[in-house]
Formats: C-alpha cells, sequence, structure tokens
C-alpha cells in the first residue's frame, strides 16, 4: 500500500500517457480513475492513500529530482523493475541502498525517464537475492554521528 503521508498528489511527465499508466500500474498496483479534461493528455492513477497524476509533454527530467514513495511490498516492485530493466544506479551510487535507521531504497526510471526512489523500512525482509545488492550510503559517502540519525519518514 504506497502512501504519501503529506496527501498530496504527486505529478510527473510522461512521454507515452499510456505507457507510462501501464508502467505504475504493473509496478505499483496503481488504478487509473477518472480524470478531469485539462486541454493536454492526463491520467489520473489511485496510488494507496495518494494520487499520482501524470501528465503527457516531450520534456526530459534531470538526473537527481526524483519521486520517493513508500512501498508495503518492496520486493513486488524490485521484480517488476528487474522485468522491465528499468533499475537507476548512476544517480545514488546502487539501485538498492540502505539509509540510516534501517531504511531500504530502490531506485528505478520509469518510461520517460523520471528517477523513481521506492522505500521499505526493514532490510531483513528482503530476500538472500537482493540483501546481496544492497549497498549502504556509507559505503559512498562517510556518515558523520549526526548523519547516522537521519531518518526519512515512512509510514508503518
Amino acid at each position: 500500500d504506497p502512501a504519501n503521508p503529506a496527501g498530496l498528489p504527486p505529478s510527473i511527465n510522461a512521454r507515452n500517457l499510456s505507457e507510462s499508466v501501464d508502467f505504475y500500474t504493473d509496478l505499483l498496483g496503481a488504478e487509473r480513475i477518472p480524470t478531469p479534461n485539462f486541454g493536454l493528455p492526463v491520467q489520473w492513477l489511485a496510488l494507496g492513500r495518494t494520487q499520482l497524476h501524470l501528465f503527457e509533454r516531450d520534456m526530459r527530467p534531470t538526473s537527481h529530482h526524483h519521486l520517493g514513495i513508500t512501498v508495503d511490498d518492496l520486493e513486488a516492485a524490485y521484480r517488476v523493475a528487474e522485468r522491465r530493466g528499468c533499475f537507476e544506479s548512476e544517480a545514488f551510487g546502487s539501485h538498492l541502498v540502505l539509509l540510516p535507521g534501517d531504511l531500504v531504497q530502490l531506485y528505478i526510471r520509469d518510461p520517460a525517464g523520471n528517477l523513481v526512489e521506492l522505500d521499505q523500512a526493514g532490510a531483513d525482509r528482503l530476500p538472500d537475492d537482493m540483501r546481496a545488492q544492497l549497498k549502504s550510503l556509507s559505503d559512498f559517502h562517510p556518515q558523520s554521528d549526526e548523519n547516522m540519525r537521519g531518518r526519512l519518514f515512512v509510514s508503518a
């Protein structure tokens, strides 16, 4: 059940709306919902307790700006991303990163090239093949005691 604690629906670009709708439906079980006519191709998706708004425009995403989504089952999303070949390892050094506080992040690129971060608490919840690929943030960047106290909000 993906969640957005702030309750604000994120909006991202889709170069091909139907391709992006298919991607998020497959990856996260998003559901198409009725969408107002904005005068350009737009589709709203129900995503857990929030929505994801896709709009079609020929725009290129930046390298590090990203959409973060908390998921209950990272393995399920990982398997879809694996099948689709959309892991992203360049932006943050690995496609599977362990943050302080035992938070796992999976980085992928959607069909429009948007960087998507999927978050789940608990590395011990991952199967062995995923844990073997997991890299700690401290493997890339030194972490002070204060850095190690940093926590990304992820609802239970």
